[in-house]
Parts: C-alpha cells; sequence; structure tokens
C-alpha cells in the first residue's frame, strides 16, 4: 500500500512580493523561510513566524491577505 502525501504549493510571487514590500522582510529571511517551508511540507507564512521570522501581528497581515486573494 503506497501513501501520497499532502505536498505544500511553493509560495507564489505575489504572496513573497507582499512578504517583501507592504512587510519589509528582508530577502534573507524570505529565502529562509522558502526553504525550510519546503523542507517541512508547510506553509510559508507558518513556518516563518514559528522561526521568529515574521511577528505575530505580520502572520495576521499575511493570512488576511491570502484570504483576499
Amino acid at each position: 500500500m503506497t501513501s501520497k502525501m499532502n505536498l505544500i504549493h511553493p509560495p507564489s510571487d505575489e504572496l513573497c512580493n507582499f512578504i517583501i514590500d507592504k512587510l519589509g522582510v528582508s530577502q534573507s529571511a524570505l529565502e529562509l523561510g522558502i526553504k525550510r517551508c519546503s523542507l517541512e511540507n508547510s506553509p510559508l507564512p507558518i513556518v516563518m513566524w514559528s522561526y521568529g521570522l515574521i511577528t505575530i501581528s505580520q502572520l495576521n497581515i499575511i493570512l488576511l491577505w491570502l484570504k483576499d486573494n
């Protein structure tokens, strides 16, 4: 029996641009978040928050943006 993992899709360019342009997160922090979310198969905003790359306020802003986009 084989099981298929539900893989998280890589973050969109729009999300990455939003995180850098609107929230002021550095390119290097975003790149680390992308690398970790791929390794952990977890959503980028959650990974970035769990590693202290964004604040809880920034996480809420990203989640609202994701809901609207």
